[in-house]
């Protein structure tokens, strides 16, 4: 079966892997250098909008977006070629990063307003914040609710990994091409089109993310994800690029 898998589907698959092992070998040095940081964080590197897509939180993380990428990459890049399939999956990886990013730099100067209106230093905040200590929640908490001294913290220490943006992308060209194949969810194992599948796990992760709700899950890189992977299928789709292959 692995030799089957098209050229940049198998690449992609191997790429991950082998970052995926060196990554239990060498532990937080590789999540320091390639893991997608706040910008402000003095982690962070340029590079991350794209290393961070082969980065992964665990065994089931990699798991889940290497079978979406090998199920639905697969016949996609067998229409399109490796080129075309290559340009539209780090373009919609691309995408994720840049919405997550833009999303968590809005939350982290919302709570930093915020808890400067209530009082405390601006400069003493950033100046713990850039040193690397501990943000201590408990301690704002006197000034404004914990959920936003959480989100303060969360926005600035916690980084963002995994092909998932990329993966969603590619669920929603899948979608576009293969409208009536039928999916399932694990936790709803009952056949659905792809064409309200897909629309329905996007739907999920815009609550999730609008709401805010502390789920370990980059949402808004998902919906990011999918944004793009949208936007070029539907101009694609209006432009007849759709049939033509690019190698």
């Amino acid at each position: 079966m692995f030799q089957q898998l098209p050229q940049a589907v198998k690449g992609i698959l191997i790429a991950n892997i082998l970052i995926f092992i060196a990554t239990l070998s060498l532990g937080d040095l590789m999540y320091s250098w390639f893991s997608l940081w706040f910008m402000e964080n003095p982690r962070f590197g340029f590079w991350q909008f794209a290393s961070h897509m082969f980065m992964h939180g665990g065994f089931a993380h990699i798991l889940f977006n290497m079978y979406a990428l090998v199920a639905f990459g697969s016949p996609l890049e067998r229409i399109w070629g490796r080129d075309k399939f290559l340009f539209f999956y780090f373009s919609a990886g691309l995408g994720a990063a840049f919405l997550h990013t833009g999303v968590n730099y809005y939350y982290f100067n919302d709570a930093l307003d915020q808890l400067v209106a209530a009082g405390v230093s601006r400069l003493d905040l950033i100046d713990v914040l850039s040193s690397g200590k501990s943000l201590n929640t408990s301690y704002l908490a006197q000034y404004v609710p914990i959920e936003v001294a959480e989100q303060l913290k969360s926005s600035f220490y916690i980084p963002a990994v995994g092909a998932s943006g990329a993966v969603y992308g590619v669920l929603v060209a899948f979608a576009f091409m293969y409208s009536e194949a039928r999916l399932m969810l694990l936790f709803f194992p009952f056949p659905i089109k792809a064409k309200y599948f897909v629309p329905l796990i996007v739907l999920g992760d815009l609550y999730f993310g609008i709401t805010n709700q502390n789920t370990g899950v980059a949402h808004f890189a998902h919906i990011g994800g999918a944004l793009i992977g949208f936007i070029m299928m539907w101009y694609w789709k209006r432009n007849s690029f759709d049939n033509n292959r690019w190698d």
